[in-house]
């Protein structure tokens, strides 16, 4: 008994291309013609047909000034490709519906900072350039971001935090700082020299919940100074911080894209800190070993550039 490993088939099958110019070749009886056909020269043609011969060891096309016939086993091989071509065009619709399924919607899953306040710009890009694809979104904080790509139910998502989550793959799209916030009548607003890392540590503040990424990058950049004191309010969306903040409720620590406004209106002041980095990573996320591709590929490329880093 032989020890050795089969051959794969296609090493022992003539590829597509032949089999197409073979069937050119019985249509139009002329490899010329069929060459022509093909958009390739009759010599490209000539030694694709040598090396369907060699292969199959057997003669497949007779060559005369009149032009070219099919052998006897040119007639049967012929035949048998015409089956392979007809699956193989069946096969290439099926590919062609299954990518216009995948095409025609984009499911999103958002951190809540990235889902107020960048992705209507990057959505309505998107729109122009893919007007038949529809789109939705789900916003949350980076913890269930995560879950929902991990589980199948978002084909792109975008979070801030400190890394990229567990198995997960993504990039760089932007960077965010947080800044520390108060209403005018608060306290602080009036303070003079900025506050120390240990006393925003010790005091209560309104913040966002557990599993957020403004929650992630401050619960890291205070565990040196103490940890964070008990919330005085914890909440589930950054609009929701910021109208408690401008309300009077408390200080807050929220994204800087978030309260520019605000900031702006005097509707909140900001309030230093010494030598504290609160600075974060905006990121593009999918799940590890499956790169965008189609829509989800698309609204990549408009909020990705170069100047990002794979992380």
């Amino acid at each position: 008994m032989s020890d050795s490993l089969p051959v794969p088939l296609a090493h022992r099958v003539p590829d597509l291309a032949a089999l197409e110019l073979l069937l050119a070749v019985a249509r139009l009886g002329s490899l010329g013609r069929a060459a022509r056909e093909l958009g390739i020269t009759q010599p490209a043609a000539s030694g694709r047909v040598r090396s369907m011969e060699r292969l199959l060891g057997v003669a497949l096309v007779e060559r005369s000034p009149r032009g070219s016939r099919l052998t006897d086993a040119g007639v049967l091989v012929t035949d048998w490709a015409r089956r392979i071509v007809e699956a193989a065009e069946a096969f290439d619709a099926g590919a062609q519906a299954l990518r216009s399924r995948r095409d025609s919607r984009l499911r999103v899953v958002a951190s809540m900072t990235i889902a107020e306040y960048l992705m209507p710009t990057w959505l309505v890009a998107l729109r122009a350039e893919r007007p038949g694809t529809a789109v939705s979104l789900l916003a949350g904080n980076s913890a269930a971001v995560a879950e929902r790509l991990r589980a199948g139910e978002a084909d792109l998502g975008f979070v801030e935090g400190l890394q990229v989550p567990p198995g997960l793959d993504g990039v760089v799209v932007g960077r965010d700082r947080l800044v520390v916030v108060a209403a005018p009548g608060h306290p602080w607003a009036r303070r003079r020299a900025p506050l120390e890392p240990g006393e925003l540590a010790a005091t209560p503040l309104v913040l966002r919940e557990r599993g957020s990424g403004t929650r992630q990058v401050l619960d890291a950049a205070l565990a040196a100074h103490g940890g964070l004191a008990e919330p005085l309010l914890e909440l589930a969306s950054t609009t929701a911080a910021k109208a408690a903040a401008v309300g009077g409720a408390g200080p807050s620590v929220l994204s800087e894209l978030a309260v520019g406004e605000e900031l702006a209106a005097r509707r909140l002041v900001e309030i230093p800190v010494a030598d504290l980095e609160l600075r974060r990573d905006l990121r593009a996320v999918w799940p590890a070993g499956h790169y965008p591709a189609g829509p989800a590929r698309d609204l990549l490329g408009l909020t990705w550039s170069p100047a990002g880093q794979h992380a």
